[in-house]
């Protein structure tokens, strides 16, 4: 039996069918009946669990969840495993916190034994919300048994993975320039600094470097002051032109500068030096200069002329200052030329030596303080105000140090050609990123500096000895059998344990010690294909079954993340893209476009919206809102709004439905859709669904979110706005005629249809149809909609003529309404005649249908409507200005003199409308034309698609009549409702009222009470639910009351 409609709210209903299909097993059920079935590959990125899920969690989880549920609705088996990144940084600086520790200094001191206990026992700090909010969103994935990146299993293929890596000779350990961290103590790899861009504001300066033979200078222009303690080469371009000018006025009059040629005038100013010399940048190789700021002697030669092709004269002087210890170009430049690593900054990044010791170098008005020395010894020629994008830490958000550190890198140099093919293997989501932001990064691929200062971490497995010799361990079984000491199998593969493990240097037979680093983290995440299985130690059949990813879905910042680190490792491995399909996603944003933070005030915590609106108004939210990849507006009154446009549209013909299932007793499990026995509305509907199958499935195989959402939201329109409004007179008439049975077994259909299209999407409204229109009457039907088999289209119910037809008719009455509006006629009020151009030959049914939703007597199918309208045509100033200037005036005067229709007809046959002004003859075409349809009186029209509607606005006596018993029926069904009746109860009404009012009422009760379901229409003093009203501007006071069965 069809159940009425909860009045539960929606949150609540939603939390209930969760439990539901976790205490019922839908998720294992999924997979079950698909076993054996063709295996659908989806692998889950791993989010960190000590800290809280956000709003972008929902979306991203919402578009894997919905390609999961399709899939396995079309009949693959989906296994959907998640996964948990339990080390790095931030687990690190969540413990430090909570111990109140300011730095590594203060973690051994405290013990590394102790400090990765404690982040071992914080990963999971927030599980439960990560599984109450996956749950209430309707997220199906296995959280009994995820990955987890910390467990001894997972950190030893990621040990095997690393040995492969250094058996193929691509691991190395080098010093050069990281981008570093001084709070975490870290150097980050390309894709973790690209994370972390901040636009700050910075003081630059021009320095004065004085050549040491002669009175003259070298300007140099930086962006980091602090680093000019550090400088010991100035940098120019060899083939770059470069002159000697003196000052010829200003505050430096009288002094002689070298600059690039091209970039005087800039950095000089027009019209202020002469030119002594011209010369090339080579030939300035070597020349001395004197030491900027003489703090630090340097232990080699230094403070001289260098030249490189990286010089550009874009902007600066053309003349580049050259501190090794902090740039990469100007490592690679020293090493060329033997130049000193001058470094007085410290791994926390404060000066060691310097006036400013004990001070970090990026301390707000350090650059201040530096700036002033270098004044006093008249050292700067300028300095200026600008704001750039510069690297944050994008864990802790401290700006980073470009520094010269040891460590241990992966060649992925090597691998460039390799990664660049398979990324071309890949079907990416928007194609540009695939090709543009990822595929251009990867032609300009860097070596991936795995290694990490830190303590928790999977330690990477590299032995050491003092002679040099280094051994790579690829599993616990080698590493025991290696050790010095008894270990067994099952040791701990974290710090500090591995490091009391040593090995004996089979070069010089001395102990050999683990380096103390840990891996990258991304490492970790980028492993799981392999790790999650334990591959290659066992699961092997598994693993091969479940690779590649068949589709994968993470946010775009992971393209240098975890969608990098996968293909890097899987191309080393197997030479082959770890996933075939990627879906990008968009950073969610608030509604102002600003990026969502808890410091700005406009995160949207997940639970509150998920009680707010439901789980499935969010859903759908972001799948209609804009293309995954497109950043998304989350804001209550935009989710309201795809709630009530779709959701709701749906619900309430759901609704409609039930109602008079459970007045007729209506069982579908009754009757069959007999589909020659169908009337032109039903079998419209039946096309259209069909339709709808074919589209939506095809959308949806090929990733396409918002299309597929889109085709159901204007079928569920149609459905409600037009196949139900035109036909549920139908579900009024008495007893269980054919054509009732008809409309029932058509709006069955297509609610139960759609409900199972609509499924991977909007997964508890869908389940709360299916439960109560299928499983109610039939229990051996798959005892949930997500078990159901995906709809398949029915070609024979597809009918594009039929469809192409009633569109056509929708048109008209879209404009027909418009026109309406335009005369402000109320649809209740009926008219007399219309007339159509451009749908000659649209069938009398339609026509029919036409006339009755727009209440027009007769139709008129014509070719020509010139009698009711006509055309004004305007100059369009913005272009034909241009084009004819002092014209202007005599065209506006030939245009408004033109007959209308005769030019609009030349226009559309000759594309341009010719006139003669002041003897000079003149073309337009229509993008020079401002063009309105004029209306004769008495006739109001509308043109589109093609098609003119004009409709006689005349209305007789008799119309009018007509009108005003329509707007009695209205205002009474109006008060049923108000009064609380039932759809079918009976009534009386009593009324009094203006003199026309009466008689109308005299004259047409009967009619009045058969569309009221009144059993007398009486003259007396109203009684019951009682109201006055106007119509038709005739008071009218009119009475209501509920009779006897």
């Amino acid at each position: 039996m069809i159940k009425n409609l909860s009045e539960k709210p929606i949150a609540e209903l939603q939390k209930e069918q969760a439990e539901k299909w976790e205490k019922e097993d839908l998720l294992g059920k999924c997979i079950s009946t698909r076993e054996g079935m063709t295996p659908f590959i989806f692998y889950e990125g791993p989010p960190t669990a000590n800290g809280k899920p956000g709003i972008h969690h929902v979306i991203a989880r919402t578009l894997k969840d919905s390609v999961c549920r399709y899939k396995t609705m079309q009949g693959y088996e989906v296994t959907r495993k998640a996964g948990w990144d339990t080390h790095g940084l931030p687990v690190e600086i969540e413990v430090e916190k909570q111990l109140g520790m300011s730095g590594k200094q203060d973690i051994e001191k405290y013990g590394i034994k102790e400090f990765n206990e404690k982040c071992r026992e914080s990963v999971f700090t927030y599980e439960s919300m990560w599984r109450d909010m996956t749950k209430r969103m309707g997220y199906l994935i296995d959280l009994d048994h995820p990955y987890i990146t910390l467990d001894n299993d997972y950190v030893e293929t990621l040990w095997w993975i690393i040995k492969e890596f250094f058996k193929a000779g691509m691991i190395y350990e080098g010093h050069k320039i990281l981008p570093y961290c001084p709070r975490c103590g870290t150097g980050l790899a390309s894709h973790e600094v690209a994370q972390g861009y901040k636009e700050v504001k910075v003081t630059t300066i021009t320095a004065k470097f004085k050549r040491k033979d002669a009175d003259e200078y070298f300007l140099a222009w930086t962006t980091t002051p602090w680093t000019l303690a550090s400088n010991v080469s100035l940098t120019v371009g060899p083939d770059v032109d470069y002159i000697k000018v003196k000052m010829i006025s200003g505050d430096e009059e009288g002094k002689v500068f070298y600059v690039a040629k091209v970039l005087a005038d800039k950095v000089l100013g027009e019209g202020s030096y002469e030119v002594l010399e011209e010369m090339k940048g080579k030939d300035l190789e070597y020349v001395e200069y004197e030491q900027l700021m003489p703090f630090i002697k340097p232990d080699k030669k230094a403070f001289f002329v260098t030249c490189a092709d990286y010089v550009t004269i874009e902007d600066g002087t053309g003349i580049v200052h050259t501190a090794p210890a902090f740039g990469e170009d100007d490592y690679q430049t020293g090493r060329r030329y033997d130049l000193p690593v001058v470094n007085p900054v410290d791994e926390q990044g404060k000066y060691t030596e310097t006036p400013w010791k004990g001070r970090f170098v990026m301390e707000d008005g350090l650059d201040v303080e530096i700036i002033k020395w270098l004044a006093a010894e008249d050292k700067i020629y300028a300095k200026e105000k600008m704001e750039h994008n510069y690297p944050h830490c994008w864990r802790c958000g401290t700006p980073l140090i470009y520094y010269a550190k040891p460590s241990w890198y992966i060649e992925m140099t090597k691998l460039k050609d390799e990664l660049v093919a398979n990324n071309n293997s890949v079907n990416w989501f928007p194609d540009f990123v695939g090709e543009k932001r990822f595929g251009n990064w990867l032609e300009n691929v860097n070596d991936w500096a795995i290694s990490r200062n830190r303590y928790w971490g999977t330690p990477i497995p590299i032995w050491r000895c003092e002679c040099g010799h280094l051994e790579c361990i690829g599993s616990r079984a080698e590493l025991a059998e290696k050790a010095q000491e008894d270990i067994t199998e099952d040791i701990e593969l974290h710090r500090p344990y591995v490091d009391d493990v040593h090995l004996t240097c089979p070069v010089c037979g001395k102990p050999m010690t683990r380096i103390p680093e840990v891996m990258d983290c991304w490492f970790d995440s980028g492993s799981m294909p392999f790790a999650q299985h334990h591959y290659p130690f066992e699961n092997k059949e598994v693993f091969e079954q479940q690779f590649p990813a068949q589709f994968i879905s993470e946010a775009v910042d992971q393209t240098r993340g975890w969608f990098y680190s996968l293909l890097a490792i899987s191309t080393l491995i197997f030479n082959k893209a770890p996933y075939q399909n990627v879906i990008v996603l968009g950073h969610v944003q608030d509604e102002n476009g600003q990026k969502m933070s808890k410091s700005k005030g406009n995160a949207v915590d997940p639970f509150d919206a998920l009680e707010t609106y439901g789980a499935d108004a969010i859903r759908w939210y972001f799948y209609v809102n804009s293309a995954p990849w497109l950043p998304n507006r989350f804001h209550g009154k935009a989710v309201m709004e795809g709630q009530r446009k779709f959701m709701g549209t749906l619900w309430n013909t759901y609704a409609f439905f039930v109602l008079y299932a459970n007045i007729d007793d209506f069982d579908a499990t009754k009757y069959a859709l007999e589909y020659d026995k169908l009337s032109v509305m039903d079998k419209w509907l039946l096309s259209k669904l069909n339709t709808l199958i074919k589209t939506v499935d095809n959308h949806l195989a090929n990733y396409q979110i918002p299309e597929a959402a889109r085709a159901l939201q204007d079928f569920v329109d149609d459905m409600s706005n037009w196949y139900v409004r035109r036909s549920r007179e139908r579900f009024w008439a008495k007893g269980m005629e054919q054509d009732k049975i008809n409309a029932y077994m058509t709006l069955y259909t297509a609610l139960v249809t759609v409900s199972k299209v609509a499924a991977p999407m909007i997964p508890f409204m869908t389940e709360e149809i299916y439960q109560n229109l299928v499983r109610s009457v039939d229990e051996s039907a798959p005892e949930s909609i997500h078990l159901c088999d995906y709809p398949v289209a029915n070609e024979a119910y597809i009918d594009k003529t039929l469809e192409e037809n009633m569109d056509e008719v929708l048109k008209i009455v879209v404009m027909g309404r418009a026109c309406r509006n335009t005369a402000n006629i109320k649809n209740r009020q009926p008219i007399g005649k219309m007339f159509v151009k451009g749908a000659s030959d649209l069938p009398e049914f339609y026509q029919d249908i036409v006339t009755d939703e727009l209440n027009v007597k007769e139709i008129e199918l014509t070719d020509d409507v010139r009698a009711f309208t006509s055309y004004t045509f305007k100059p369009q100033l913005k272009t034909v200005g241009p084009k004819y200037g002092k014209l202007l005036g005599g065209i506006k005067n030939e245009l408004s003199n033109l007959d209308g229709n005769a030019a609009m007809d030349e226009l559309n046959a000759t594309g341009v409308l010719k006139l003669q002004v002041n003897g000079q003859e003149i073309e337009l075409t229509k993008e020079d034309l401002l063009i309105d349809m004029a209306q004769m009186e008495g006739y109001v029209s509308e043109s589109d698609y093609g098609i003119t509607v004009v409709l006689d606005t005349n209305l007789t006596e008799e119309l009018l009549t007509e009108g005003f018993v329509r707007e009695i029926i209205s205002k009474i069904q109006t008060m049923r409702k108000e009064a609380g009746f039932e759809v079918m109860d009976k009534i009386k009404v009593t009324y009094d009222g203006s003199e026309k009012a009466e008689k109308v009422f005299a004259e047409y009760a009967e009619q009045i009470g058969q569309e009221t379901l009144a059993v007398a229409v009486e003259k007396a003093e109203p009684a019951g639910y009682v109201k006055d009203w106007k119509i038709n501007g005739e008071a009218v006071n009119m009475g209501v009351e509920k009779q006897g069965e």
